[in-house]
Formats: structure tokens, C-alpha cells, sequence
């Protein structure tokens, strides 16, 4: 980065932290959380998906405070696992990203939907269109410079806290203890669907399937937790890096339980699932009437707007490290005269785009898409907390150890519990990315070891079984 340029400071680098995150995921989760379990489930879900998620960002604080000569979050894995591990790492990164921002698209096309019906449900030719125009206009603003594109988006940051803010005062304005616990922990409603007095076809199930149900959805809305550290190496200060991580996970734990626990104490959680998709406007609209749902509609907007823009930043600045460190081809960190990235840039947005064109024919674009961009960024969380608890062991702070040891098992265990298809559509993924690493280690006169190449084929094994399942239909797309 030129000399000259300003860096990031605290307040910068928390709204990438922050901004990051808040994009469709709360708005949807109320709404998800409720077609899935009930209040009490869902409450114990969020304490066990906040243990983990507060043992990954202590883990990335530790890691920016004790290894500051590594810059992007693909460095703990390379530094820890060899070249392939960070690159498997970074590339998970570039691919959640992108497919991060279609379901950044569906949300803010069927939000727009409020005021046009011709945009709903999301994915409408009008729709492609217009998110087609955002998103180049979007990667312009980042090409051309990404310190300011981050400061505008610290201020979008603010304004969707305090949408929030707002809808989280009037439902505790609203809030009845009676509703709320009327059907706590599901059973009358499981009761109901066997009884067939119900619409569903089965019930929640018990207490440990919700909260397993839970996971996916609430793992989704913390994508963007390491905004912080992927753009360390553009920070003013270092310490800055880990206190954002910090203080942003403990603001989103506190806006995520109240925004999408709260309103089952409005109306009944079945009522809340049964809503129009996202359930937030919709419940805020009863709330407010007469301006609720336009004032939650535009709030949608600017959110996914603002989370939209990080995850435009976040991929091109992670690729054009990787370049730095003969992971990718050179030409993919080649900075601009602003000091952008702008081939990865370029990149990313065609890969949007692409499949900008191919929701068009998709009858579920939202949930394949935040599903898949969640467990392609957890291979990128678990190999950095992976490394926090080796880097530990290794200089023997046994309490770091346990915390990247939790973060791992957290990680491991959610995926495998809810989103082994995903993990294994992940690998699909991976295959064309394998060929760019070889040519890029090849360019450059780096040799591929055995176990390497023996990584690289299990993994592609798996891509291909992948493919498999979905033309048997044991894996649905």
C-alpha cells in the first residue's frame, strides 16, 4: 500500500467486523429460526453458537496480538498446515465470498419487492438487472480505493445498528412473557403435527434436533467475523485489529439474540414462521403500521448494500495476498494506481455475475446460497483456530490451546451435524482452484509434494461424489 495512502483505523475496521455480518442474515433469522424450533431450543442454540463464535474471535485476537508478521487469515493455515493448507484456506474464503453475495442479491431484490411486486420473490429478470447494476457499481466504488470504500462502509454500519436498535426497543415494548412461553420448548406444536391439527408434514422434533437445526442458520449470520484480521495488513495499528474482532462479535451477539428471539414474544413463533419472506418487515410492519414495513424494507436495503460492499473487499484483498505468497498466479495481486486489487476484483465480480444469471432458474436461490457460503468459510475458520491451538501448544499458553481447541471442535461438529451435503458441494468448488494453485507453483519453479497431490485428489474424490449424489437426488440443490 503506498505510503501515502491512510490506513484503517478502530472504528474502520470494527465496521468491517460489524457490516460484514449484518447483511441478510438477521433480517431472515427470525423468520428461519421459527420454522425450525421454538424459543427455547433456539435460545440454546445462541449460547452454544456464542461460546463458539467468541472462541474463534479470541482466537483471531490472539493470533493478530502474538503473530502480527502474518497479514490475511490464510497465513495461519499456510504458516501452520504448508502452502496447500492456506491455499485451501483462502480459496474457501474467495468462494463463500461470492457465493456470499448472491444471497446478498435475493434479499435485496425481494426487499425491493415491498415497494414493486414485479421483484418478488428475488430472482425475477427485473431483479437480475438491477443486481447486476449494483454489483459492478459496487466493485467500481472498491477499485477505486479500498480505504475509502471501508470508511463508507463504517457509516453504513451505523445505520443499520440503529435500525436495529429500533425494532429491538419496540419489540420489548411489546414483549408478553405469556406469548412467549406459551410453547416454549415446542411440544405443543410437535404434539399438534401428530395429531395432524397442524400444516406441517412432521413436527420440530426434539429439543437437541431444533437446536441442531439452528446451527446453519445462525452460523451464517457471523460470515464476516474475520473482517477485522483479512484487513490487518491495512490497519493503522495492529492492536486495532484484535479489538475489533472483539468488541464487533460481542455488539452482533447482542443485536442477533434480541432481534430474532424477541418478536416470539410479540406473536407466536408459528405465526412468525408462517410470514412472508424476510419475517422481520413483516412483523415490524404490524408493529408500525402505516411505516414499519417501508422504514424495514429500505433498512434491509442498506444492509445488505453495506455487506454487499465487505464481501466485494474482503475476497480481492485475501487473492491478492495469496499472490504475494505464490498461492495464486501473480497477476491476481497486482494493485491498481489506487492500491486495489482490481483483477481479483474484476474476478469476483464476474464470478457474481455468472451466477447472478443462473438464479434466475433457481426456485431457492437464498438458502442454497448463504448455505454454501457458510460451510465454504468454515474450512477457512477451522484451519485458523486450528492453527491458534497448535501456535499455543507449541509456547505452552495451555488456556489459547483450549480456546482454539473449542473453536475447532465448534466448527467441525456444527458442519457435520447440518451441512455435510454443503461441505461436500464445497469440494466441487475446489477442483478448478487446484489447477490455478499447480500452475501458479509451477510459474514459479515450486515443487507439489506427495501428500499434497494426495490432498488434492481426496478432495477432488469428494467433488466428484458430490456430483454423484445430486444426479441420484440424495443431495438436493
Amino acid at each position: 500500500m503506498d505510503s501515502k495512502q491512510k490506513g484503517l483505523g478502530l472504528f474502520s475496521l470494527i465496521g468491517m467486523v460489524v457490516s460484514a455480518c449484518i447483511g441478510s442474515g438477521v433480517f431472515a433469522t427470525t423468520g428461519q429460526l421459527a420454522q425450525v424450533a421454538a424459543p427455547g431450543p433456539a435460545l440454546i442454540a445462541w449460547v452454544i453458537v456464542g461460546i463458539g463464535f467468541l472462541a474463534l474471535s479470541f482466537a483471531l485476537n490472539n493470533l493478530v496480538s502474538k503473530r502480527p508478521d502474518l497479514k490475511g487469515i490464510f497465513e495461519y493455515a499456510s504458516e501452520g498446515f504448508g502452502p496447500l493448507a492456506g491455499f485451501i484456506s483462502g480459496w474457501g474464503y474467495w468462494l463463500s465470498a461470492w457465493l456470499g453475495n448472491i444471497a446478498f442479491a435475493t434479499m435485496m431484490m425481494s426487499s425491493i419487492g415491498y415497494f414493486i411486486p414485479d421483484f418478488l420473490p428475488g430472482n425475477t429478470l427485473p431483479c437480475i438487472i438491477v443486481a447486476s447494476i449494483v454489483l459492478w457499481l459496487l466493485t467500481l466504488l472498491v477499485i477505486r480505493g479500498v480505504e475509502s470504500a471501508s470508511f463508507l462502509n463504517a457509516i453504513v454500519m451505523l445505520c443499520k445498528v440503529a435500525s436495529l436498535s429500533l425494532f429491538i426497543v419496540f419489540t420489548l415494548f411489546l414483549f408478553s412473557f405469556d406469548v412467549f412461553t406459551a410453547d416454549f420448548w415446542g411440544t405443543l406444536y410437535n404434539n399438534m403435527v401428530a395429531m395432524g391439527e397442524a400444516t406441517a408434514t412432521s413436527g420440530l422434533g426434539g429439543i437437541g434436533n431444533q437446536v441442531i437445526n439452528c446451527m446453519i442458520i445462525m452460523m451464517w449470520c457471523f460470515i464476516g467475523i474475520e473482517g477485522a484480521a483479512v484487513m490487518s495488513s491495512r490497519a493503522n495499528k495492529k492492536s486495532d485489529v484484535g479489538k475489533a474482532t472483539v468488541i464487533g462479535m460481542v455488539v452482533l451477539l447482542l443485536i442477533y439474540i434480541c432481534a430474532s428471539v424477541l418478536p416470539y414474544g410479540y406473536m407466536p413463533y408459528t405465526e412468525v414462521a408462517a410470514l412472508d419472506y424476510p419475517a422481520m418487515l413483516y412483523i415490524f410492519n404490524q408493529m408500525a403500521p402505516g411505516w414499519g414495513g417501508a422504514f424495514m424494507s429500505v433498512a434491509i436495503i442498506l444492509a445488505v448494500a453495506g455487506a454487499w460492499l465487505a464481501f466485494i473487499i474482503l475476497p480481492a484483498e485475501t487473492t491478492s495476498e495469496m499472490a504475494e505468497h505464490k498461492l495464486l498466479p501473480a497477476s491476481w495481486g497486482k494493485l491498481n494506481a489506487k492500491g486495489s486489487p482490481q483483477f481479483s476484483l474484476l474476478l469476483v465480480g464476474a464470478c457474481t455475475q455468472a451466477f447472478l444469471i443462473v438464479l434466475y432458474f433457481s426456485e431457492d436461490a437464498y438458502n442454497f446460497a448463504f448455505s454454501m457460503c457458510t460451510v465454504a468459510i468454515v474450512i477457512t475458520w477451522t484451519l485458523a483456530a486450528a492453527f491458534q491451538a497448535k501456535f499455543s501448544a507449541k509456547n505452552g499458553d495451555k488456556l489459547q490451546m483450549v480456546i482454539g481447541i473449542v473453536a475447532v471442535v465448534f466448527q467441525v461438529v456444527a458442519t457435520l451435524f447440518n451441512g455435510w451435503s454443503f461441505l461436500l458441494l464445497t469440494c466441487v468448488g475446489y477442483i478448478p482452484g487446484f489447477f490455478v494453485y499447480m500452475a501458479a507453483r509451477k510459474s514459479q519453479n515450486l515443487a507439489i509434494g506427495k501428500g499434497e497431490k494426495a490432498a488434492m485428489v481426496v478432495i477432488s474424490a469428494l467433488g466428484v461424489l458430490a456430483l454423484v449424489l445430486v444426479g441420484m437426488g440424495v443431495i438436493t440443490i
